[in-house]
């Protein structure tokens, strides 16, 4: 039995999805505000965005080695999840995409934040 009221509470997605490598800074930006306000025009609230950046790719994907990866989170009650995930699969400039319902919200600082640096790690063994 559940104690959740369906009406007051909603719950939290996170969005990962790839663009082609080869959409200029401006389709990117426009990608990005279609894909936020197609999830404000369903309802779904608190989106944030982050701009992850170029990326190689693990394998090839449509052709593609490297990619554009863009994060969004949200809250709802996923009325605009199936609609978005068709639009992205008729778009031409999305070449994958994935979207996670979420136990607890993650928290971002950032709505649209610049390309984040991946940082090096190095391991340090101890005998």
């Amino acid at each position: 039995m559940s104690t959740r009221s369906d009406s007051t509470m909603s719950d939290n997605y996170e969005m990962m999805y790839i663009l082609r490598p080869d959409l200029s800074d401006e389709q990117v930006t426009e990608a990005i505000k279609k894909y936020q306000e197609f999830l404000s025009d369903k309802g779904e609230t608190n989106i944030t965005v982050q701009h992850r950046g170029k990326k190689r790719l693990a394998y090839p994907i449509k052709k593609y080695l490297d990619g554009i990866y863009i994060q969004m989170n949200w809250q709802g009650h996923g009325q605009g999840n199936a609609p978005l995930a068709r639009a992205m699969r008729l778009s031409e400039e999305v070449i994958r995409y994935l979207t996670l319902k979420l136990d607890k919200p993650v928290p971002i600082t950032e709505e649209i934040s610049e390309p984040v640096a991946t940082e090096t790690m190095e391991e340090t063994v101890e005998a």
